[in-house]
């Protein structure tokens, strides 16, 4: 599957970027998890416009999403990822297989990418670790006071992300949405020896049925981090 979906990433760029200074495919096909439902994550490099833009295709039988940039709009959006600490443009370009490189470009900025995903993201400043504290602890009791199902599986969706973002960034560790918030939990398991990539949606699964107890623990571990659960002295001033 890995050398059928490379060959055809490297058409579709050739057919629509003849431009191109380079280009990368990254994604589930790059780390060997594609599945059924797994798209073509391709980032092409030009000189200058059309570039900045993306697009979303169906291109021989795969979905195709292409995330075109010069060096000047890459450099941005990597850096608006690293405050945001969600590293999608660096692996992007960072953790793929190169389809096009005509001058070089191709594997310095897949190595500048490696680099900035191994740097990690910018550590929490105080009045942001207190406002995740604030916001899972807050979630936290909603949980524990939920008179329902449907309003404890409300509830915990929400509060075994949000405590995952703090578990990460309160470590400076890179974080993530959806099943990219998972591939972080499990990269943070195999570095700390822990198990919060099967705990918390094991625990989501439980509060679901009715039994918070293991989502409260769980997150209660990860608030103990921290400080612990915040509510009075918490202050927020506005701009």
């Amino acid at each position: 599957m890995v050398e059928e979906a490379v060959e055809l990433a490297r058409k579709l760029v050739e057919e629509r970027y003849p431009q191109a200074r380079a280009a990368w495919l990254g994604g589930s096909v790059a780390r060997g998890t594609a599945t059924a439902t797994s798209d073509l994550d391709i980032t092409v490099l030009l000189p200058g416009p059309p570039a900045p833009l993306r697009e979303s295709l169906q291109y021989g039988g795969w979905p195709a999403e292409l995330f075109v940039h010069t060096e000047e709009s890459l450099t941005h959006y990597c850096e608006k990822d690293r405050q945001r600490r969600q590293p999608s443009m660096m692996r992007l370009v960072g953790e793929t297989i190169v389809l096009l490189d005509t001058d070089g470009s191709g594997a310095r900025l897949q190595e500048s990418g490696k680099a900035q995903i191994l740097a990690g993201p910018p550590p929490l400043s105080p009045q942001d670790l207190a406002m995740l504290r604030y916001k899972v602890s807050d979630l936290l009791e909603d949980l524990i006071g939920a008179d329902s199902n449907d309003v404890r599986t409300a509830v915990a969706a929400i509060l075994w992300q949000d405590a995952a973002n703090l578990l990460l960034t309160g470590a400076q560790h890179w974080t993530g949405t959806g099943k990219g918030l998972l591939r972080e939990l499990i990269e943070y398991d195999g570095t700390h020896a822990t198990n919060y990539a099967t705990a918390l949606p094991a625990a989501l699964r439980a509060a679901a049925d009715g039994k918070p107890a293991a989502m409260i623990s769980t997150v209660d571990a990860i608030l103990a981090a921290h400080g612990g659960r915040l509510f009075a002295g918490f202050r927020l001033s506005g701009d």
